[in-house]
């Protein structure tokens, strides 16, 4: 796909009172998806956001034993046990009520980047994402593809940004435990998928779901690219959806 500046297509936006019946509206639409045969490979997001839709999905009884899962993103320097860790996140928050035929996650303690990152893209290559799951961070990252991220990019090593680095100091018991590093799907590779449901919510995420709704297409603000896409769903809490026009 070639992008460029120009607006192509408009989201369509849902817009609810709160993260609770956003994860509804996210698991409704995921479902009926998943009813047509139109979903086998689904791309997952860690984080906040999409916690209340893997508590809809726990809470089902939606059988993904047959699904393949592949995930974003994973932190450089955690082991798959360590707590902080996205699949340790995976693992508590969905894949040990509901385990998929296959999941797919970065391996953070790969030591060879360029191997890891071809290996990466061979997975979403063998294994088309028809409805991926996004957040947005508050600086416009989707997965961890931060500002000024190519829009040709595929798997690839992220050096995070400050803001992110910030954001994520919570999840961690001392500051200086905090990653500086992920190994992130890229967006070339989000564009792919056939389908996106992209979940905001809260006042801090204001400003970057106006600019990637409303704004230029610009990779100073990564999700602006959505944009683009011929099948994306904004699901947006009325805090978060305040700056749309």
């Amino acid at each position: 796909m070639d992008y460029t500046n120009e607006r192509v297509l408009v989201m369509k936006i849902i817009r609810v009172r709160d993260a609770k019946e956003g994860g509804r509206k996210a698991f409704d639409i995921m479902n009926e998806e998943i009813k047509k045969g139109a979903v086998q490979v689904l791309g997952l997001a860690t984080g906040s956001t999409p916690i209340s839709l893997y508590e809809e999905i726990v809470t089902s009884s939606l059988d993904l034993s047959d699904k393949i899962s592949i995930n974003l993103d994973e932190y450089v320097g955690l082991s798959e046990e360590s707590p902080q860790s996205y699949h340790y996140f995976m693992k508590e928050h969905l894949f040990a009520a509901k385990p998929f035929k296959k999941s797919y996650i970065p391996d953070g303690l790969a030591t060879d980047e360029a191997a890891e990152c071809q290996r990466y893209d061979q997975v979403i290559k063998e294994n088309p994402i028809d409805l991926q799951i996004l957040g947005i961070g508050k600086n416009g990252h989707i997965g961890f593809n931060e500002p000024g991220t190519s829009f040709t990019k595929k798997t690839h090593k992220v050096a995070l940004t400050e803001s992110t680095i910030e954001a994520n100091k919570r999840f961690f018991d001392k500051a200086e435990d905090v990653p500086i590093y992920a190994y992130s799907m890229g967006i070339a590779s989000i564009m792919k998928s056939k389908q996106i449901i992209l979940m905001a919510y809260g006042d801090g995420k204001v400003d970057a779901v106006s600019k990637m709704v409303d704004g230029p297409v610009t990779t100073e603000v990564p999700a602006s690219i959505l944009q683009q896409h011929p099948n994306v769903i904004l699901i947006v809490d009325e805090a978060a959806a305040a700056g749309l026009a």
